[in-house]
Parts: structure tokens; C-alpha cells; sequence
């Protein structure tokens, strides 16, 4: 145990330990807490927030228990040992919080510092918010000789909307189109009365007994089993898996519903925040209230806001993105793991964690139910399910007699199917369109590839724009004239001339991205309302709101869009879905690629005719014959993960097999070279149970200047890698410019 006196190496006698000692965890990569001495008279419960010092630096902490003993000689003195400086004034952080922590680290092979960090990684919400000046209206209202321009006016019925709730001056005068000082002049005038307020509202209590929508026998009994699962208690693991469109969501919000009655809280994690605007409004459609949300996209202030109301137990119901998986909730009670086969569930950097995988083990520590839902369940958890692990519950037809939609394959390969040269829609795509927008419903045409183009050289030399910090190719988005790099962010205005040759003006776009899409469909239909819809054109959920009521308000004919628009999206008048590239995913070699492609095909067919409207889907294809567009074609996905399953089964890989990945990098690609040279020499190749591949170079060589190189242990499904990860790296001496991460269960290949 560490101790954070001024020397090392000191520990307790069982005597010296008990009371006026405590072990203190650090957000900060050490592999155990600090030992620290409890001031006379402060209370430290076990899971306290406190500051402590660190050398010069004063940092926040949770007390993760008394201080051990140890052997007997090596004891520091209370006058020695550094003191806690100060508890906030918070609830403590759970005893199931900080098991979890300690879980996770051992898990993923990290420090638990870098866990909790992720758990409190809003640390000013630790203090306690300052009080801000709200303003509301004056008893009396505004006297008789008040002069009242239009921006006092718009101010005062912003208040009287407000029906005597208090709005900081900031705020009022952003509503009102006006400068603060209006605000204050009115105040000044008597008009307003200044009020001290919190300095944002509590969350309002969502209303579980508000009438939910009429379910089907299918919908009632999945509900019933639910309901049941928080009523009896414990832990248990249910697959919601349910084709789209079969009100998958209403029947998982009875599970918050029946949390809720409980008195306790629930959680509901989404892959991405595009995915939050549709569900908001058919959350507070359900609860009479908005959840609280949690998400990168919230500001410094929400995000401390929303923390503490966690904390305190004020927030019932949060819905967010993985890392709201770690807040400290006092009283968690459910959790819904919606679209759970997401790839955007793993988190590639700092601790590298699947939030699926990490929620089962937080709702079995807890035990509570959670909820796995997908139109397209993980082959992991589809395993888990028929193994008896899990629990299932199948909504095989879609809500209100809605019929799935009819899927057609466009084979590129025959020559009146093809487009024309440097076009990208198929004649029979093209009629399809033009019969839908002539009947006046919508269409979306979908390519997971944004910009312009995926790829831009010189005609003259055949030079190709590259990223100078990633092994990746410069993409062109014609909309803001710049390059960018999709993996490091790198944006650079296009060239006029190639850097290699000189030739100007000599650069050609390759190959179609959303961009180029757009621009021929507005050739084609000139008249047709249309919207490209990526992440780059969407940013944060009040863009895909405002996006979301304008297709809803028939705004838009034609949508175009990446996957962001794939899923979790009802759009009744949306009749016709095209897929410019379906085999988009399916090159690379990734494990996963075939079954990612299937899913996201599948979700994104799944948007057509969702009401009395039948659907159409078309697929531009190369490889029509290929399993995962038979499947899609033939609505048959038993038999697409039939033949999946027994592939994985036949190599030994996941969900039958286990994984784990080392990448070695650094800026300096010969040091990077020794380091996974010695870690392939002493790789634990004894053991005939496992396999081990590489070192070799990374498919993203390099990548935000760092150069990457990787190698991939493999062993059977009952075998724990970590302790034998563990042996391997103690036998490297790994130098401080190199980085090693460890990847339990990857993921992603690059």
C-alpha cells in the first residue's frame, strides 16, 4: 500500500491502522490507493469525496477504505503521514460504485485511478454550485409610466410564460433576442425582482403511472416479463430482440416504468447522441418529463449539474452515452442497453471497455435486471441467450399490422442495371425514386461514407492526399472546400496545385461519398426537397432534432445520409430506402465485418414503411449471391447467423473463443519495431492452448503521429487472458516513450 508521507516504503501495524488512517484512490494511474491520516474530528465514511495532497498538487479522491495492516517496522507516524484536507459535501460514492471500479480495472488490465476517473470525470461537480441572480416578475407587474420598448415587452412575456419561476438574466435575454442590461434596467425600474436560484432546475420526477400506449399480446406479455424482473428483484439478463418497427422502446420504458414505482432509478444507454432526439420526445410522451442526459455534447455546466443530481439521487431516469454507465447512482434500480450490438458501445482509447459487456457485470453486482434490445442482437449475446445465460423475449412482427419491407438486390454487374460512367445511382434506383417522390412520400438514400469523395489524386502523377499524422487518405468535403482526415480530425484547405508535380488544377474526386451523391440527385431531381444527413452536417442532438420535425413536417423529399440516420428513426411517410454501396463493409478481413454489415443493412431497410405505407428497399450490390444479401433479401437472418456461427465455431473466435490485443505504440517507428519485436520473442508460445499473431504493422500504421503496431493473443473460451497477459508484459522492459494498450475482447482491427 502506498503511502503519501513524505518518505516510501512505510506500512501499519494492526494497531497503528484502524481509526485515524484511510486509503484514499487518486484519479491518476498508480496500481493502488494512498494511505492518508483522517484529521481529529472529520468523518470519513468509506467512498467519501475528499482532497488530499500529492506533492505540490491538492487532488480529489474517494476513500476506498481503512488503511491495511502491515508487517511490523515499516510504520510512518500520524505526525509524518500527509492529512486529508477537506470532505465535500456529498453522499458517498456507493459501495457497489466502487466494486465496479475495481472491476473494470482488473478486467481491462488498467489502473483503477484511470477508472475512476471516467467515474468522476467532471470534477468541479464536486463543488458546491454557486448561487446565481434569477429575475421574475414584481407583484404590481410595470407601473403605468414604465416606457416599454419591444425587447422589455418580449421580456416580460417570456416571464409571464414562465408562470413565476425565476430565469437568470442570460437566459431571458437570449429568449428574448435582446442584451442582458435590458434585464437589469427593468430590475432597476422595479419591474423584476431579483431572486437567488440554483444555477439550473432540479429534474423533474418522470410519472410512471401515466398512461402508456394500447399493447399488442406480443408487447403485453414481453411487458409482463419485465415488470416481473424488477418486481421480484435480483439480477437477471433479458435479450429484447424484436424486428423494426415491433415498439421495441415502449415495451423496455414499462421496465423504467416499473423501476421507477419502486423508488429507484434506471439507466438507459444509446450508442450515439444522434440516436437521443427521436427518443426524448417518446420519452417525455411516456413520462410527462425529459430524462437527464448524459453525453459529450452536454456544457461544463449541465455536465456538473447532472452528475450531482445523480449523486444525491435526484436524477431517476439518465439517458446517455457509455460513460453514463460510471456515474455514482445511489439507488440503481434497471438498466436498458438499447441497439446493444453497436460497435460505438467500445471504447478504443484510455481504458478500453465495451459498455455492454461492462452493464451486465454492473447490473450483476447490483442485483438488478438488465435489458439487452436489438433489431440485430450481438452473435454474443444471441450465444448467451440460447446457452440459458441470458433471458429472451422476441417481438418477431412490426406494431399496428405494418408489413416489413420488400427487399430488392440491384446486381451492378449487369449492364442495365450498372449507372452510367462517373454516376453512382442504377436506372432501376433512379425509376424506384422517381415513382416515390411522384406519389408525394420520402425517400433516403444511404452511403456510410461521408464528404464528396473517399479518396482525391493527381490525373497527371497519380499522387493521392494523405493525412501527414494517420496512414489514411485526406477526404474531400466539397460543402466546407476542405480536406479532412477522418480518423486524427486533420483539415486542410484543397490544394490547387499537386504538391508532387506542380500540375494545378489536376486533382479528380474518386469514388462517391454523400456529398457526390447529392449533387447528382439534384440533377436528376431538381425539384425533389432534399437533406444530407451525416455527423458532419448534424452536430449535437438539437441539429438532429431540427432535422428530425423537418422530415416529420414533410420539409424534406429525399434524405441522404451515412448511419446516423440508420436507426432508432420513424419517419411514417419514409417509403423507399436505396443503398448507393451495400458492400461498403464488407472487405477488410475485420472478424466482425460480415455481421456489422448485416446489422446496419438491416436497421437502415428497417426505416421504410413503419406505418400502413408498405416499404421498399433496394440494395446496389457487386455480390448479390452473397450470404448477407440473400439473408437481407429473403428477410432470413437465422440462417445468415447459422452459417456465421459455424464459421466462428469452426476457427475458435468469438463468442466461442477468446481475444485479446497488445498495440505497441510511439512517435519514434524504430523503437516502436524493437519493443513489439521483444514482446513477439517472449510471447508465451509454450502454451499449446493459445495462439499468438504478430507483431505486424496495424492496418492505421500510423495514427495521430503515433506509429502503431499490433499483436493479437488467441485462447479458448474459458481461459483468462489477463493473468497470462499480465506474466508477458512483466518480462518487457517497455521504455517510457512507448505505449502498450491492452484490448480485452477486441472490437476493432485497426
Amino acid at each position: 500500500m502506498a503511502e503519501a508521507g513524505a518518505e516510501t516504503g512505510f506500512a501499519l501495524t494492526a494497531e497503528d491502522a484502524p481509526a485515524h488512517r484511510v486509503r484514499v484512490l487518486l484519479p491518476l494511474p498508480f496500481p493502488e490507493p494512498f494511505d492518508y491520516r483522517v484529521p481529529d474530528g472529520m468523518d470519513l465514511p468509506d467512498g467519501a469525496y475528499v482532497e488530499v495532497p500529492l506533492g505540490p498538487r491538492r487532488l480529489f479522491g474517494v476513500v476506498w477504505g481503512p488503511a491495511l495492516p502491515k508487517p511490523e517496522g515499516q510504520v510512518v507516524s500520524d505526525a509524518k503521514l500527509k492529512p486529508v484536507l477537506r470532505r465535500f459535501d456529498l453522499p458517498p460514492m456507493p459501495e457497489v460504485s466502487r466494486r465496479f471500479i475495481d472491476w473494470v480495472a482488473a478486467y481491462t488490465m488498467s489502473q483503477p485511478g484511470a477508472v475512476l476517473r471516467m467515474a468522476v470525470s467532471v470534477s468541479a461537480a464536486l463543488e458546491e454550485p454557486r448561487l446565481l441572480t434569477g429575475y421574475r416578475l414584481a407583484e404590481g407587474g410595470a407601473p403605468a409610466d414604465l416606457r416599454l420598448t419591444p425587447a422589455r415587452r418580449r421580456i416580460l412575456e417570456v416571464l409571464a410564460a414562465c408562470e413565476g419561476m425565476p430565469r437568470p438574466a442570460a437566459d431571458l435575454a437570449e429568449e428574448a433576442g435582446c442584451t442582458p442590461q435590458v434585464v437589469r434596467g427593468l430590475a432597476d425600474a422595479g419591474v423584476l425582482l431579483p431572486v437567488p436560484m440554483r444555477s439550473l432546475p432540479r429534474f423533474a420526477v418522470p410519472d410512471h403511472d401515466r398512461p402508456g400506449p394500447v399493447f399488442s399480446a406480443e408487447q403485453q406479455a414481453a411487458v409482463d416479463v419485465l415488470r416481473a424482473a424488477v418486481e421480484q428483484g435480483g439480477y437477471s439478463c433479458t435479450l429484447l430482440d424484436g424486428v423494426t418497427g415491433s415498439g421495441k422502446t415502449e415495451v423496455y420504458f414499462e421496465l423504467v416504468a416499473a423501476a421507477l414505482r419502486s423508488g429507484r432509478q434506471a439507466l438507459v444507454l444509446l450508442p450515439e447522441i444522434a440516436l437521443s432526439a427521436q427518443w426524448l420526445d417518446r420519452f417525455e410522451r411516456r413520462f410527462g418529463v425529459r430524462p437527464a442526459e448524459w453525453h459529450s455534447d452536454l456544457s461544463g455546466q449541465q455536465r456538473r449539474h447532472t452528475w450531482r443530481a445523480v449523486a444525491h439521487g435526484e436524477a431517476r431516469v439518465v439517458v446517455g452515452a457509455r460513460s453514463a454507465l460510471f456515474l455514482p447512482y445511489p439507488a440503481l434500480g434497471a438498466i436498458v442497453v438499447d441497439e446493444e450490438h453497436e460497435a460505438a458501445f467500445k471504447q478504443e482509447e484510455g481504458v478500453i471497455y465495451h459498455a455492454r459487456d461492462m452493464a451486465v457485470t454492473r447490473a450483476h453486482l447490483g442485483r438488478i435486471p438488465i435489458v439487452l434490445v436489438s433489431a440485430t442482437p450481438s452473435l454474443e449475446s444471441l450465444t448467451n441467450a440460447e446457452q440459458g445465460r441470458y433471458g429472451r423475449i422476441d417481438l418477431p412482427a412490426r406494431h399496428g399490422g405494418a408489413q416489413l419491407p420488400d427487399v430488392t438486390l440491384i446486381d451492378l454487374r449487369k449492364p442495365d442495371a450498372a449507372p452510367p460512367a462517373r454516376r453512382w445511382l442504377s436506372p432501376v434506383l433512379k425509376a424506384a425514386l422517381m415513382e416515390t417522390l411522384a406519389a408525394g412520400e420520402q425517400a433516403m438514400l444511404f452511403l456510410n461514407r461521408r464528404g464528396y469523395a473517399p479518396l482525391t489524386l493527381c490525373r497527371a502523377c497519380g499522387h493521392r492526399l494523405q493525412c501527414p499524422n494517420c496512414t489514411a487518405w485526406l477526404v474531400e468535403h466539397r460543402l466546407t472546400k476542405r480536406l479532412q482526415c477522418h480518423h486524427c480530425g486533420y483539415t486542410a484547405r484543397a490544394p490547387d496545385e499537386c504538391p508532387n508535380c506542380g500540375t494545378e488544377g489536376s486533382f479528380v474526386a474518386c469514388g462517391p461519398g454523400v456529398e457526390r451523391v447529392a449533387e447528382e440527385v439534384a440533377e436528376l431531381f431538381p425539384d425533389a426537397r432534399t437533406a444530407v444527413l451525416t455527423s458532419d452536417t448534424l452536430v449535437g442532438p438539437r441539429a438532429m432534432q431540427l432535422a428530425i420535425e423537418q422530415v416529420k413536417d414533410h420539409a424534406v423529399d429525399l434524405m441522404i445520409g451515412t448511419q446516423v440516420m440508420a436507426k432508432g428513426h420513424h419517419f411514417p411517410l419514409l417509403t423507399l430506402v436505396g443503398v448507393v454501396d451495400a458492400d461498403l463493409g464488407l472487405s477488410g478481413g475485420d472478424l466482425r465485418a460480415s455481421e456489422r454489415t448485416f446489422q446496419l443493412l438491416h436497421q437502415v431497410a428497417g426505416r421504410a414503411g413503419r406505418e400502413s405505407r408498405p416499404g421498399r428497399v433496394f440494395l446496389q450490390t457487386h455480390m448479390p449471391e452473397h450470404p448477407v444479401m440473400q439473408a437481407l433479401a429473403a428477410h432470413d437472418r437465422d440462417s445468415y447467423l447459422a452459417q456465421e456461427v459455424e464459421g466462428r465455431q469452426m476457427l475458435e473466435m468469438p463468442p466461442f473463443g477468446r481475444l485479446a490485443a497488445l498495440i505497441v505504440s510511439g512517435e519514434d517507428d524504430r523503437l516502436v519495431d524493437q519493443v513489439a519485436l521483444r514482446l513477439g520473442r517472449t510471447a508465451p508460445r509454450e502454451r499449446a492452448e493459445l495462439t499468438i499473431l504478430g507483431p505486424a504493422p496495424a492496418p492505421l500504421a500510423v495514427l495521430r503521429g503515433r506509429h502503431r503496431r499490433r499483436l493479437l493473443l488467441k485462447g479458448p473460451k474459458q481461459l483468462p487472458l489477463q493473468p497470462i497477459l499480465a506474466d508477458w508484459l512483466a518480462r518487457v522492459e517497455i521504455p517510457a516513450q512507448i505505449r502498450v494498450q491492452v484490448d480485452i475482447d477486441p472490437y476493432s482491427f485497426m
